[in-house]
């Protein structure tokens, strides 16, 4: 039985026989079915007359299974007994394996009932989690099959103002290019209360797309209203270094430490500033040595990369430094 035929309207019976009466084998079956044509609400159906007759089997057969096809059927089960929250941030997880596969266009993702209950919260956590595993979202085909989860940021976040939530959501819409959603979102939040995360969202989205003194500006504003936070100082040194002035970058990673001085990040950017702005050799040994504990390799690579520009600085060194890149 293919997943076309599913889809086309084979009872549950016909799924449950061709399984061998297995519960689980069907819910693979219909979940095969979904994702060749996540909006028809023909597997959707058996798999809630599923959940309706064999839920104790199901329940023991897909406990532990972190397999994409139980996670999906999970989230629908969990729409289907009104836990909104958990089914969407499952729907999230799913998605942010599989994006390529449009799930948000489930009928249950549009439904209403979904829409009126789902918190902000819950919604927030299933954007973060659609772009757990780095896949490039911002193509017109990924605008696309996200257009569901547009909807559902720009309801729930009309219904439900929370500054904190609207930030994280508005970290989707700015990976898939939709600045003007993610804006709207910032300006939404604001008219609630001025909080330090929308002012991030603001800098993030300005500087994805490319507005470096607008970033900047955000992320000032950020500070004014969090002036203790560490990580603040690092982002605006971060966007002074992308500009050119390293001086200003050198500057605001020693206000950092102020704050944090045994945070690693800022001790590696600021060797690298320092690096950058001045070729003195114990400062790019300074960051050899602190470039293993750096978790994100693409920050560090950047780092180096800027280092390594500095003036006057023995080719040897440099070359050491060079083949950290990439390891």
């Amino acid at each position: 039985m293919s997943n076309q035929s599913v889809t086309a309207g084979v009872a549950l019976a016909g799924v449950m026989a061709h399984c061998g009466g297995s519960p689980v084998g069907a819910v693979e079956l219909l979940v095969g079915a979904i994702a060749s044509a996540p909006a028809a609400p023909e597997p959707h159906a058996a798999l809630a007359e599923l959940w309706r007759s064999r839920r104790s089997e199901l329940k023991e057969g897909l406990e532990g299974n972190g397999s994409l096809s139980a996670v999906l059927a999970q989230a629908y089960f969990l729409f289907l007994d009104g836990d909104m929250d958990d089914a969407v941030m499952t729907l999230g997880s799913v998605t942010g394996a599989r994006p390529d596969v449009a799930w948000g266009t489930a009928p249950w993702f549009g439904d209403a009932r979904f829409l009126g209950a789902v918190s902000a919260e819950a919604l927030a956590e299933a954007c973060l989690r659609t772009l757990d595993r780095g896949h490039n979202l911002d193509t017109d085909e990924m605008r696309e099959r996200f257009t569901p989860w547009f909807h559902a940021i720009d309801v729930v976040s009309e219904r439900s103002p929370v500054p904190e939530s609207l930030a994280a959501m508005a970290r989707l819409p700015r990976a898939c290019g939709r600045y003007e959603l993610a804006f709207a979102l910032c300006d939404r939040g604001d008219a609630v209360d001025r909080v330090m995360w929308t002012a991030v969202a603001r800098a993030n989205t300005w500087r994805a797309m490319g507005d470096l003194d607008q970033a900047a500006a955000s992320f000032e504003g950020a500070l004014a209203l969090d002036p203790a936070n560490w990580s603040l100082y690092l982002d605006l040194a971060d966007v002074r270094a992308e500009q050119g002035d390293f001086a200003a970058a050198v500057g605001l990673v020693e206000q950092g430490l102020q704050h944090e001085p045994r945070e690693v990040f800022l001790r590696a950017a600021g060797a690298a500033y320092r690096t950058r702005l001045s070729g003195a050799s114990d400062d790019l040994r300074a960051l050899i040595v602190l470039a293993p504990e750096l978790a994100s390799t693409s920050y560090r690579d950047l780092l180096i990369d800027y280092a390594c520009a500095g003036p006057g600085l023995p080719d040897p060194l440099v070359a050491e430094a060079r083949r950290i890149c990439g390891n």
